[in-house]
């Protein structure tokens, strides 16, 4: 009996232990084992100019490093790619791409989702600055960008998630606006 209630004390303890310990490098780890995958998402942006939120819903594709793909499928279709250097958005038959190489301002905002899936730390501190929160279990990274030219766009970037899988993020713009989406993996087949 004793011994039970030992090694009961010794385990919480090393788990205390080993959350209390849970840091930046360690969360940067466990993302970059993400290979990627599928999921769902739901996204809701409140707008100052608006009573109830606008909610988007469809499916997410990410293969690490530096592709992902969000479908809106509801309230209509539209589908944005990103592809290493490229970011294609296609609404209504109409294509736009951006070559973010010439965009520096999109190219920080779109890094800031890319290297978090990818457990780029580096890539991620070029913009922001980096606060977390939480556990292994139970993590909120907050990105609160360095650059004065996005800073005038966006206020912060708050991701949550456990271990390896991103499942919330809000942007709050600097305007007020702010954007929450809640991100449901999908196990393949």
């Amino acid at each position: 009996m004793i011994r039970r209630l030992l090694t009961g004390l010794v385990l919480c303890a090393f788990t205390a232990m080993a959350h209390a310990a849970f840091d930046v490098d360690q969360l940067m780890a466990e993302l970059a084992r993400n290979p990627g995958g599928n999921a769902r998402f739901v996204e809701k942006r409140y707008l100052a100019l608006l009573d109830k939120p606008v909610v988007a819903s469809g499916e997410m594709s990410y293969r690490a490093p530096d592709w992902l793909e969000k479908r809106t499928l509801k309230p209509r279709p539209e589908t944005v790619v990103l592809n290493k250097n490229t970011l294609s958005l296609e609404r209504d038959r109409r294509t736009m791409t951006i070559q973010l190489n010439q965009r520096p301002e999109v190219a920080a905002f779109v890094d800031s989702i890319r290297s978090t899936l990818s457990g780029d730390r580096a890539s991620l501190e070029r913009n922001y600055k980096l606060a977390l929160t939480g556990n292994v279990d139970a993590w909120t990274l907050t990105l609160v960008p360095s650059e004065p030219k996005i800073l005038e766009l966006l206020k912060r970037i708050t991701v949550g998630g456990a271990r390896e899988q991103v499942l919330t993020i809000e942007y709050l713009q600097a305007d007020g606006d702010r954007t929450e989406m809640i991100i449901t993996p999908v196990k393949n087949p």
